[in-house]
C-alpha cells in the first residue's frame, strides 16, 4: 500500500475558557492551534494524524513539510514499525524530543488510522482492548491566576457532570479555593508546568498538603531532573506525575528507575504515537507505575488518545481540557458528556474530520506533497 500523497494543514480555532487566561511565558492562550497530517495511499485509503502544535505549530509544520513528507512518499503505509524505526534513526541527530518527534507521532497515528480502516476495525480493537463505550474524564482547567475565576470554573465543571478537576495554578490560594468548591471527595490534581527548583517544589507541595492532592504534576524545572522529582516525592510526601515532556521510552525508564513517579503521563502526539504509548505502558506496568496519559488537544491525537487509553488505561481518568471550542472538525467525538467521553467504534480512529471546518479555520492553503 504505497503512500502517494501527504498533506499538512494548520488550524487556529478560538475557544472560551470562561475567563481571561493568566499569561504564562508571555503567551495568553485563547486559540487552539492544531497541526493536521493526512496520508493518502494508492489503494484509496487515507489516514489522519496530529502533531503537537500549540505555540510550536510553525516549527512542527516546517518539519513535516521539509523533512517528514519527502521521506515517506512512496513508502509502504502498512510498515508502521519499519517506518518508525528507520525515520527515528534518520532524525535522531535533531534531538530526542521536539518537532521531529512530534512529526513522527502524527505519522504513527495516521498509519494506525489506515491500518484500522484496512481491517474495518476501530483502533482500540486492533490494539487488543476490551470493548468500552465511554471513559471517565476529568476537567483540565487552564491557568486563571485568580481564586474567584478558579472557583467559578470548578462550579461550571461540577454542573457539567465532572467529579474530578486538574488545575494549572502555581499559587496556593487558587488550589485551596478549588478544594473548597469541589468538596472532600473529588480528586484534585495540580499541574504546575515545571516552574520551581527542587527546594521550591518541596516547599510548595508542603503548603498544599492540606488540599489532599491526587497528584502534583511537573513541579520541577527542568522536567528531566528525575532525581529532583524523586526528592520532592519523598520529602514532601506527595504523589508525583510527569511525562508529557519526556524524551522517549528511555527517559521514562530513567524516571522509573529513579523512583521519581507515581503517575506516568505520556502524550500520544509528543512521544511517538500509539506505538510508543504501548511500549511505555508495558514499562510502567513492569515498574508498578500508574499510567494516566496526557491529552491537551482536539484533533486526530484526541481520537488516538481515546483508543490508546481504552487499551492501556481503561480505568484511568481521561484528560479533557475544560474549554469550549468555537467549532471542531471532529464534532461530538471531542465533547464530554456528564463527565465522560465516548470511545469511537468506527474503523481506524473512528471518523475523518470535516474538511469544511478545517478550511474555515486554516491559516493558509494546505501543503500537498505527491510522488
Amino acid at each position: 500500500m504505497k503512500i502517494t500523497a501527504v498533506e499538512t494543514t494548520w488550524t487556529r480555532i478560538p475557544f472560551d475558557m470562561g475567563g481571561q487566561p493568566a499569561v504564562s511565558g508571555g503567551i495568553g492562550w485563547q486559540h487552539m492551534n492544531t497541526v493536521w497530517l493526512r496520508v493518502i495511499t494508492d489503494q484509496g485509503l487515507e489516514g489522519w494524524g496530529e502533531a503537537f502544535g500549540h505555540a510550536s505549530a510553525a516549527t512542527t509544520m516546517a518539519t513535516l513539510n521539509s523533512q517528514l513528507a519527502p521521506a515517506i512518499l512512496g513508502q509502504d503505509a502498512r510498515d508502521i514499525a519499519g517506518l518508525r524505526s528507520r525515520l527515528s534513526k534518520v532524525f535522531h541527530s535533531f534531538g530526542r524530543n521536539g518537532p521531529h518527534v512530534f512529526a513522527l507521532s502524527a505519522l504513527d497515528i495516521a498509519l494506525w488510522d489506515i491500518a484500522g480502516k484496512a481491517a474495518n476495525l476501530p483502533l482500540w480493537r486492533l490494539l487488543g482492548a476490551s470493548p468500552v463505550e465511554r471513559l471517565p474524564a476529568y476537567a483540565s482547567l487552564l491557568r486563571y491566576g485568580e481564586a474567584g475565576m478558579v472557583a467559578a470554573a470548578c462550579e461550571r465543571a461540577l454542573s457539567r457532570g465532572y467529579r474530578d478537576v486538574k488545575l494549572h495554578e502555581v499559587t496556593v490560594p487558587e488550589v485551596r479555593t478549588a478544594r473548597q468548591v469541589l468538596g472532600p471527595l473529588a480528586q484534585l490534581m495540580v499541574d504546575a508546568n515545571c516552574p520551581w527548583t527542587v527546594t521550591e517544589a518541596i516547599a510548595m507541595a508542603r503548603q498544599m498538603r492540606d488540599c489532599g492532592l491526587c497528584w502534583l504534576e511537573e513541579p520541577v524545572s527542568p522536567p528531566g531532573d528525575h532525581a529532583g522529582l524523586a526528592r520532592v516525592r519523598t520529602e514532601a510526601a506527595v504523589p508525583i506525575a510527569a511525562g508529557e515532556n519526556a524524551a522517549g521510552l528511555h527517559d521514562f525508564h530513567q524516571a522509573f528507575h529513579a523512583g521519581a513517579l507515581d503517575v506516568a503521563q505520556p502524550s500520544v502526539i509528543k512521544i511517538g504515537g500509539p506505538s510508543a504509548m504501548l511500549e511505555i505502558a508495558a514499562l510502567a506496568k513492569a515498574y508498578g507505575v500508574r499510567l494516566v496519559p496526557h491529552n491537551a488537544y482536539f484533533g486526530p491525537g484526541y481520537l488516538a488518545s481515546l483508543h490508546v487509553n481504552a487499551t492501556i488505561a481503561p480505568n484511568a481518568p481521561f484528560e479533557r481540557l475544560f474549554i469550549d471550542l468555537e467549532a471542531t472538525p471532529l464534532h461530538d467525538l471531542v465533547l464530554a458528556e456528564n463527565g465522560s467521553v465516548k470511545v469511537p467504534d468506527g474503523p481506524g480512529l473512528g471518523r475523518d474530520p470535516e474538511i469544511a471546518v478545517i478550511e474555515r479555520y486554516q491559516l493558509a492553503e494546505p501543503m500537498v506533497h505527491r510522488v
